[in-house]
């Protein structure tokens, strides 16, 4: 088949695109599709899995640990369509029939069309606390966002007009967007506390207990992650390239804490020192690193928004100081005499 071809990929129950082959093949590499996404393209008799396509099926990684699919039927949350634009400053479109909605957190809306409603709301926005526990259930959602470090508060966008309306939701920085099945994923998913960026209503957003203390002492992503349940579609953000890795039982992995981006619930991981006191003192990449233990897929980023906020402070000027790097030989060995002949 020709590469300029334009193909449509099943996610969630939806259809999307066109996209491109180049596309598909980033959706398989950062675990957003997976060998038995279905596809579809000009010459085909119909939606076949992409380990059957030959032009995908050679990029495909033998994995036995893939979760099962949640148990077949309807699903509990709301079914949206959406689009991701944009390659590495990218946003979500989220398309909404009639009274579907979805939740983000506050302050990562980029647009809207007239027909959608938008309220603040106490708790995570599931929709599920009302049903199950009136303002009690509302509470205990807002205090787990609060545990984590979120707003207690959270927007629903709803469509209150007629025909389809249109919500899009802008990463907060460089990186990607993650579309998550979480039907797919057998339910559930593990996330950074400040990785969640949208969803579809009926997605739950808890918290997620690590049992070891030492992770919630030097995990670098706190005590509490990020629960996310339910069955509908979800969207996690991670800075710079993502890469996805399907650990095996048995199988470890030890990673910088900070690019711990999201892991299966059968995934656990722990702290540990980097062993040697001359390491950590110079080794210019901390004290501790977290070991993740298979079996289970576990999502890496390769530029946590704490490494860019670091290198950021580190170049700006200290207060009262002038424009010149801080490292400025010159200007720290003659008491600002290179700030003089800069100009400064």
């Amino acid at each position: 088949m020709p590469d300029e071809a334009q193909w449509y990929l099943a996610i969630g129950g939806h259809q999307i695109g066109p996209v491109t082959e180049a596309e598909i093949l980033s959706n398989l590499k950062n675990g957003s599709a997976s060998g038995d996404t279905l596809v579809f393209t000009a010459g085909m008799s119909g939606w076949e899995p992409l380990k059957s396509v030959a032009v995908f099926a050679q990029h495909l990684k033998s994995s036995t640990t893939a979760p099962p699919p949640m148990p077949g039927g309807l699903r509990t949350a709301h079914e949206i369509d959406f689009q991701i634009y944009g390659a590495e400053m990218q946003f979500v479109e989220v398309e909404l029939d009639p009274g579907e909605s979805a939740v983000a957190e506050a302050g990562v809306m980029m647009y809207m069309t007239r027909g959608i409603q938008m309220e603040t709301v106490f708790g995570d926005g599931s929709g599920q606390g009302s049903s199950t526990g009136g303002v009690w259930g509302a509470l205990v959602g807002a205090g787990k966002r609060l545990i984590t470090g979120e707003s207690l508060f959270m927007t629903v966008f709803t469509n209150g007009g007629q025909g389809k309306q249109r919500v899009a939701f802008a990463a907060p920085y460089a990186g990607k967007i993650l579309p998550m099945d979480l039907k797919a994923l057998g339910g559930e998913l593990v996330c950074q506390k400040d990785s969640f960026l949208c969803a579809a209503r009926g997605v739950s957003i808890g918290i997620a207990f690590q049992k070891k203390i030492g992770v919630g002492l030097f995990g670098g992503e706190g005590f509490i992650m990020q629960r996310l349940s339910g069955d509908g579609l979800c969207f996690v953000h991670a800075g710079g390239t993502i890469h996805t890795i399907d650990l095996k039982p048995g199988e470890d992995l030890r990673v910088d804490t900070g690019c711990l981006v999201a892991l299966q619930p059968s995934v656990r991981y722990e702290i540990e020192f980097v062993g040697k006191v001359k390491t950590a003192l110079f080794g210019g990449e901390g004290i501790f690193f977290a070991t993740v233990h298979g079996p289970g897929r576990v999502w890496l980023q390769s530029l946590p928004l704490s490494r860019l906020a670091d290198r950021i402070s580190r170049a700006m000027p200290r207060v009262g100081g002038s424009g010149v790097d801080e490292g400025s030989v010159l200007n720290k060995a003659l008491g600002g005499l290179g700030g003089i002949i800069s100009g400064d």
